[in-house]
């Protein structure tokens, strides 16, 4: 890519600092895309060691590049998303292969493509990573912000893809466990 397309690229790119998520920081703000995808790859990195027959550098660019389409068509959540919105994303990333080209291009098609099948270690594990990503985030946020909805959400969103292995199993726990604390220490049940 020539430095007018990068420049270009990284512009629609930035929409992703200021697209919001449902989930709330532990300061009071919602949370980013970018922010939420730049933990994802951070994850990953302290992960690593779990992982030893995955290509976790590739991980990381998965989960760098994986909410690119909400630039263009914005975050919804989970609980809320249809496959109309589905088919939406899939179409906001066409407009995100037009912005590149060469060699960025070839790499970012194969990491879409497999993140889409889900078929290989790293696209599971990627998975699992965004959803618990998610989760520790809603943990981290104020339990007002809680939908009545999240109390059952929180201990059965991205059940399947922590079953990866048995480190994805207690790292689970582990996320389940700080969510019990947080409802009996807030003093809140739905």
């Amino acid at each position: 890519m020539e430095p007018k397309e990068i420049l270009e690229f990284l512009h629609l790119a930035e929409k992703l600092k200021g697209v919001t998520r449902h989930s709330w920081t532990s300061n009071g703000t919602h949370e980013s895309v970018a922010s939420h995808s730049w933990r994802l790859g951070l994850m990953a990195m302290c992960m690593k060691d779990h992982f030893p027959d995955v290509d976790m550098d590739k991980v990381i660019q998965m989960c760098l590049i994986h909410d690119l389409g909400e630039a263009i068509t914005t975050d919804i959540p989970a609980f809320l998303k249809t496959n109309a919105d589905e088919e939406k994303e899939n179409e906001a990333w066409k407009i995100i292969f037009d912005h590149i080209s060469g060699d960025v291009y070839i790499k970012f098609k194969l990491l879409f493509d497999e993140m889409q099948l889900m078929k290989s270690k790293e696209a599971q594990v990627y998975k699992f990573l965004d959803k618990c990503e998610a989760l520790i985030q809603h943990n981290e946020g104020d339990i007002d912000t809680w939908l009545d909805l999240e109390y059952d959400l929180q201990f059965t969103y991205g059940i399947k893809e922590c079953q990866y292995n048995e480190f994805t199993k207690q790292f689970r726990e582990a996320i389940d466990f700080e969510s019990k604390e947080k409802i009996l220490k807030e003093g809140k049940q739905k």
